[in-house]
């Protein structure tokens, strides 16, 4: 469990919060390119740490991130018309250019100064992989740009989008380090079978390897011919997951605040050696063959399944009763939504009882923990932010013999280098 005043730390997220400013030293992801589909096209409202964001891209095709709010007289940048290389009120007229500057304010007499004093917040953006990401933190010049394995690979060898979820960050990004939850809550069968589940599993033997961007997890798994079965994952700071690898590619999951309550989850998938399929790319959008609603303008408004808490994520009682679906919710991102929105908006970890299997879990909130107190305290730089090449990292899954070291069988494979085949044993 955490105090009250831990929990509090690592789950708020606005401006001046230890954890606030902790994600503002990284970039983070905010829109796929296909939300500015153009040049001079219609802007989209976003939020992320608690802010309420525009997002435009001007006549030079340039994606940009500035403040709903003019300077002005606070109408919203939303209604502004996107033209000429910037941003123009339709208020009083002020236009303001990607960087957020003044170039014009028609409104003003000619010969004033008025407009050179004059800034719109804006955030630097980087568009790589068919993804625009910002940096929200104070630097003049941003840090080096993220070297996240899915932002090392062509565009064709990667796809994701995004889910727009009800609770806290750090719930939807426990659910993604718990190992233990996917043989019950995404298990498929018979009637037969859920009694030979509850019988008989016993749940993964959990190893972590501490590492410059945060740690690897590995669970192992007894299986025939005296050997185990290794799926291994990769935590990078502050928000990063990356599944076990299958194959040839790599599912990656980010965990963005939109605020203390909201958070953007992101779902992708990358391989490093081939282009991503058709059915992967349309999988990330039908995670867990669920449909989106319609979305609206409205930064909550848009990337959300129609399994919601007012249906009760679609649960199926005679598909739970005969087996089919152990929790009866349609599988699987709306089972792991039903679970971490039902907790409420922000889990009250005072009264968990952590178990063996939850080390990740454990492990993961020590160490943004000590990252955002560290911050705050003397202004450490967190992991990854300065040196974002120890990002650069894949996953793997391992068949090996029982006497076999799983670190040192999987060190090479775990570097995300161009072309580097993944280590898969299935």
């Amino acid at each position: 469990m955490l105090s009250q005043s831990d929990n509090e730390l690592i789950t708020r997220v606005g401006a001046g919060t230890p954890a606030g400013e902790l994600f503002r030293q990284y970039w983070l992801p905010v829109l796929l390119s296909s939300e500015l589909p153009g040049p001079d096209c219609e802007p989209s409202r976003t939020r992320i740490l608690g802010e309420d964001l525009i997002a435009f891209r001007d006549s030079s095709g340039r994606a940009a991130l500035v403040a709903n709010a003019c300077p002005h007289r606070g109408a919203s940048m939303f209604f502004g018309r996107n033209e000429e290389d910037g941003l123009r009120c339709v208020y009083h007229g002020w236009k303001f250019d990607v960087a957020g500057n003044c170039v014009d304010m028609p409104n003003e007499p000619a010969e004033s100064n008025f407009k050179h004093k004059i800034r719109l917040t804006a955030y630097p953006c980087h568009e790589v992989s068919g993804v625009i990401w910002t940096y929200m933190g104070s630097r003049k010049t941003p840090p080096p740009f993220a070297q996240l394995a899915w932002t090392l690979v062509d565009e064709a060898h990667t796809v994701g989008t995004k889910i727009t979820e009800d609770c806290n960050w750090v719930q939807v990004l426990e659910g993604d380090l718990d190992t233990a939850h996917a043989s019950f809550l995404h298990f498929r069968g018979k009637p037969g079978g859920v009694k030979q589940l509850l019988e008989h599993e016993q749940g993964p033997f959990v190893d972590l390897l501490f590492t410059e961007h945060g740690f690897t997890k590995a669970a192992r798994r007894e299986v025939p011919d005296n050997k185990y079965y290794w799926r291994v994952y990769q935590f990078i700071m502050p928000c990063f997951v990356l599944l076990p690898a299958t194959g040839s590619s790599v599912s990656y999951r980010v965990a963005v605040p939109m605020d203390d309550e909201h958070t953007m989850f992101w779902n992708g998938t990358y391989s490093p050696t081939r282009p991503v399929t058709d059915d992967e790319r349309r999988r990330p959008g039908t995670t867990g063959y669920c449909e989106y609603l319609p979305p609206s303008t409205q930064a909550l408004g848009k990337w959300r399944y129609a399994t919601t808490a007012d249906n009760n994520y679609l649960r199926d009682f005679a598909a739970e009763r005969s087996g089919e679906l152990f929790s009866g919710i349609p599988p699987v991102k709306p089972q792991d939504i039903a679970m971490t929105e039902s907790m409420g908006p922000i889990n009250d970890r005072t009264k968990e009882h952590l178990g063996t299997t939850d080390a990740a879990i454990i492990q993961m909130r020590r160490l943004v923990l000590h990252a955002a107190k560290a911050l705050r305290a003397t202004g450490t730089v967190p992991t990854g932010v300065d040196n974002p090449e120890v990002q650069a990292v894949h996953s793997a899954t391992l068949m090996l013999s029982r006497d076999v070291d799983w670190i040192a069988a999987s060190k090479d494979a775990l570097q995300a280098k161009p072309g580097q085949p993944l280590a898969t044993a299935v």
